[in-house]
């Protein structure tokens, strides 16, 4: 076990297993604690589960604990003792004392069926002594079914499960005497009311043949039914503050269960709950739903946390990326940063210029820079990291003594210290990506500082490449078309072409594709 995860689901069962296996295909971290004690671990098979009906209880849980493992989740046998909340979510101690921790919880402990005290009914309960018509009804079709009431619903059991036999009885034992309304419900469907208290069961080797009533009478029956109530298993949700409410119908008391919302959401944030811990009465195809249900929500509300954390980062991001700290930090975090060679829409544009004074603003590494001056211009770096600069200071040394004579390194924010105006034959600006505000105020006094009959050339990531599988920092904000540069621009001041220029490139798998470069050529008329 790894030691931290998104969610824990306690109780391997049906709806645990439905749960881990939807958050598992969700990419969710998941692990599955079962202390291995299916509550139907007694039953022939399991029904009413479409595709699945008829499958051993054990046979149903191999598979789905495949299934949950063959998608990532991780499931262990084991008791968990303990749980408490923490300030990254919560915090469980096993049996072994292993400890693990999750983002978020999902309890599936199911219940216990707690019986009436008759000798030798607990050692045949789900065997023939039941207490689901749609669970075992069919399979007791046509035999003698006793039900043994427990309360003020033995009467609606009795006629219910009248729907399998022609030979049922109520067993009245410690309950209330039936109305005479109830009476004669019963006798209308040849149902036979036996009073006095059932002593215990009667057996022939490993089979029931009936009971024996507290007067010595002996009533035969194949079946026996009775109501026992279904207690949640939530001890371990006591340490977090859950505490079971009671369950009736018809006056009678089923049980309890967690109280939950329609999603599994207990009123514990970041605990969820699904399956008989929350629902006294579902099967297990309705267990496989809750857990699904609640492995949907448990999901969403991860993916709303971690929504709110990308937010809280980003917004932190974009404050703090475009400071001297931020590009010294990303500058001195690797030997190069850069590739070392000319921006292409630099080469391709400034080829066959007339070489003069030249503006590389963010320069980075130096090799645009280095580029031009080789090719006669002089030229003023700008950049904000000192690291940067001194890197593309070494590189235009190893180019020569004249390369490097015709660069002046320049340390400033360009936001904060604009160039002179009309001072450049070619400013150039490669990937500066900024606000819209900031950007548009910097591209205008670049604007400003080209000279009359100079060239203006701005290069960004085009917003097409966000469609694209190639890696971009996701700032659709700052990313910009060449038309929305153009329209910046005095048509009567400026000659423009604004181009979205396609170039090959490949993504973080190695797929071919194709970005855009945002380009903006203008020359100064005037």
């Amino acid at each position: 076990m790894s030691e931290r995860y998104d969610v824990v689901v306690v109780g391997g069962g049906a709806a645990g297993l439905a749960g881990a296996l939807a958050l598992a295909r969700a990419r969710r971290s998941v692990l599955v604690v079962d202390a291995g004690e299916p509550r139907n671990a007694p039953a022939d098979g399991v029904h009413n589960y479409l595709t699945r009906e008829g499958a051993p209880p054990g046979e149903l849980l191999a598979a789905g604990r495949a299934e949950v493992t063959g998608y990532g989740g991780q499931v262990v046998t084991g008791r968990v003792e303990a749980a408490a909340r923490d300030e990254a979510g919560f915090t469980l101690t096993l049996a072994d004392a292993s400890v693990v921790r999750a983002r978020r919880l999902l309890i599936t402990t199911g219940l216990v069926d707690e019986l009436p005290d008759v000798p030798g009914l607990a050692k045949r309960w789900g065997r023939d002594v039941l207490h689901c018509p749609y669970c075992h009804g069919w399979e007791t079709r046509d035999r003698r079914i006793g039900v043994l009431a427990t309360g003020p619903t033995g009467v609606s059991q009795a006629l219910l499960w009248r729907q399998w036999s022609d030979c049922v009885l109520l067993l009245v034992h410690d309950a209330p005497q039936p109305t005479g309304d109830e009476l004669e419900q019963l006798a209308a469907r040849e149902i036979t009311v036996v009073d006095g208290p059932v002593e215990e069961l009667l057996l022939a080797g490993d089979t029931l043949t009936g009971v024996r009533l507290a007067d010595g009478g002996v009533v035969e029956l194949d079946t026996l039914v009775v109501a026992p109530r279904f207690t949640a298993r939530a001890g371990l949700l006591a340490d977090l503050g859950l505490t079971p409410v009671e369950v009736e119908l018809g006056g009678q008391v089923l049980g309890t269960q967690i109280p939950a919302d329609a999603g599994g959401a207990t009123e514990v944030p970041g605990v969820w709950v699904a399956g008989n811990v929350a629902d006294v009465r579902a099967q297990v195809i309705t267990a496989a739903d809750g857990g699904l249900t609640a492995a949907a929500a448990i999901n969403a509300d991860l993916v709303a946390e971690e929504t709110r954390e990308a937010v809280r980062e980003r917004r932190h991001q974009v404050a703090t990326m475009f400071t001297e700290q931020a590009w010294e930090q990303r500058y001195t975090s690797r030997a190069a940063v850069w590739s070392g060679r000319p921006n292409p829409q630099l080469v391709a544009e400034a080829t066959d210029l007339t070489p003069g004074r030249a503006l590389d603003v963010g320069s980075g590494e130096g090799a645009d820079a280095v580029w031009l001056a080789r090719r006669g211009w002089r030229v003023t770096a700008v950049d904000i990291s000192r690291t940067a600069l001194r890197r593309a200071a070494a590189h235009a040394g190893d180019a020569g003594p004249e390369i490097a004579d015709r660069i002046e390194w320049i340390h400033a924010d360009v936001r904060e210290q604009p160039p002179a105006e009309a001072a450049y034959d070619l400013v150039s600006a490669q990937f500066m990506h900024l606000p819209g505000d900031e950007r548009s105020v910097l591209f205008a006094r670049l604007a400003a500082a080209v000279a009359v009959g100079g060239t203006l050339l701005i290069v960004g990531h085009h917003p097409w490449d966000l469609r694209t599988s190639v890696h971009r920092m996701h700032l659709p904000e700052m990313m910009y078309t060449p038309e929305e540069l153009a329209a910046a621009l005095d048509p009567t001041v400026w000659e423009v072409r604004a181009e979205a220029r396609p170039r090959p490139a490949v993504d973080p798998q190695g797929r071919e594709s194709t970005v855009h470069d945002a380009v903006l050529v203008a020359r100064r008329r005037s």
